[in-house]
């Protein structure tokens, strides 16, 4: 069965099996390396790309499904090799240090600019929501989270600042307990 799939903004085509995936569409017929396989089980998220400006997982997305759509990789976002800017989401993840192994890195990449596009509003609570999808097996996801709001413009420490100046307002010299909630 013949498809023509346009990725990352080129026109791509071939002939595939109907049950071949559409991870295995974007490694084996165009060649693109980032859209990782961890599970074949929609678990770790590493296959994750944009389809039609959607989030998906490529592994259970059948190739023959994203015909005639738009399908957007991690090399779609990267302007390093052509001279384009770095997007805001990528240089975030590289200043906020979100990348560890970077096996991940690309479905959170994606993930995050498809979570970033939906809601303008985001904070940590959402952020870890919205990623709940995708694995890291190396550490934790502080870094990640934090280069999540970076690349929305929020600050990642706001939280964290709210905190302390409530805990400060509370210890402040006159400070009594039924001022709290006023």
């Amino acid at each position: 069965m013949k498809v023509e799939i346009t990725v990352n903004g080129e026109r791509t085509s071939a002939d595939v099996e109907p049950r071949q995936l559409l991870a295995h569409y974007l490694r084996d017929s165009v060649g693109l390396k980032a859209t990782n396989i961890g599970c074949d089980t929609t678990s770790c998220g590493a296959c994750t790309v944009l389809l039609d400006g959607e989030a998906v997982k490529s592994c259970t997305v059948l190739s023959v499904q994203a015909d005639q759509q738009a399908v957007t990789t991690m090399e779609g976002l990267d302007g390093a090799s052509d001279g384009r800017p770095e997007h805001p989401v990528t240089k975030a993840f590289h200043a906020e240090h979100g990348l560890q192994c970077g096996f991940c890195t690309p479905g959170m990449v994606m993930s995050a600019v498809s979570l970033i596009s939906h809601d303008s509003d985001l904070d940590e609570r959402k952020v870890r929501e919205g990623l709940e999808g995708n694995l890291c097996r190396c550490t934790g996801y502080h870094n990640i989270v934090r280069a999540v709001l970076v690349a929305a413009g929020k600050d990642p420490d706001a939280e964290q600042k709210s905190e302390a100046e409530s805990d400060a307002l509370r210890t402040a010299p006159g400070f009594s307990r039924g001022e709290a909630g006023a």
